[in-house]
C-alpha cells in the first residue's frame, strides 16, 4: 500500500511520518488487499494561535470503488491522526462489507402484485 503524506502550515517531523506510516499499516493491514493508495493531509489550521485545530483529513483508494474520505480534528495532531485511522478503518470495512454481500431485492419487488384482471377462478 503507497501512502503519500502532504502537510500544510508545519513540517513534517520523522517522528510523526513514522507514527502515521506504523498507524495506517496496522490499522488497515486486514483490508490492504482492496486498497491501492492512501493520501494523508495534515494541517495546523489556526497556526501558531492554538485551540482545536490540528486537522488530519484520510482519502484511501479502493480498487473498483470509489474513495473513502475521513477527517478529525483535534487538539494534539497525533490524537487526529489516531482518531482518523480509526474511523477510516471501521468505513472500509462497512464499504467492504456491502460490496461483498449480494443487495436484498427491494420491499415492493419482492411482494406479488395482485391484478385483478389477469386472475381467473
Amino acid at each position: 500500500m503507497q501512502i503519500d503524506i502532504q502537510t500544510r502550515g508545519f513540517n513534517l517531523s520523522r517522528r510523526l511520518e513514522q507514527h502515521i506510516r506504523r498507524k495506517l499499516s496496522n490499522t488497515l493491514a486486514a483490508q490492504s488487499d482492496h486498497i491501492t493508495h492512501a493520501q494523508v493531509r495534515l494541517s495546523d489550521i489556526n497556526g501558531p494561535r492554538g485551540g482545536v485545530d490540528k486537522c488530519c483529513q484520510l482519502n484511501v483508494k479502493l480498487a473498483g470503488s470509489p474513495s473513502v474520505v475521513v477527517r478529525d480534528v483535534s487538539t494534539s495532531m497525533y490524537a487526529a491522526i489516531d482518531c482518523a485511522a480509526h474511523r477510516i478503518s471501521s468505513s472500509l470495512s462497512r464499504r467492504l462489507s456491502r460490496l461483498r454481500s449480494p443487495r436484498r431485492p427491494s420491499r415492493k419487488s419482492r411482494a406479488q402484485i395482485f391484478d385483478k384482471t389477469s386472475f381467473t377462478a
